[in-house]
């Protein structure tokens, strides 16, 4: 299975919603807490083509987005084949 890491803050409701639904899908990730750390943030908005906000998600090396995008990916039977790679 490909590496997951899911950018997120303490405060965001839509990052909660993206690990419960990789923990539903068994899928193990690795979370990195961007509260307060504006430097990290900078480089997730360049890593991520722009996007400010979090949750921001990664499968292996692509941006898959946030968390409307991965539960698109999840009903619309991409989001396996992606994790499988």
């Amino acid at each position: 299975m490909k590496p997951v890491k899911i950018y997120t803050t303490n405060y965001c409701g839509y990052c909660v919603r993206a690990k419960d639904l990789l923990k539903r899908k068994g899928v193990t990730y690795e979370e990195v807490d961007v509260t307060g750390d504006d430097d990290m943030r900078a480089r997730l908005v360049e890593m991520s083509g722009g996007q400010r906000t979090v949750p921001q998600i990664f499968i292996g090396e692509t941006h898959v987005g946030g968390y409307t995008d991965l539960a698109q990916l999840d009903r619309d039977g991409r989001l396996e084949p992606m994790l499988q790679g």
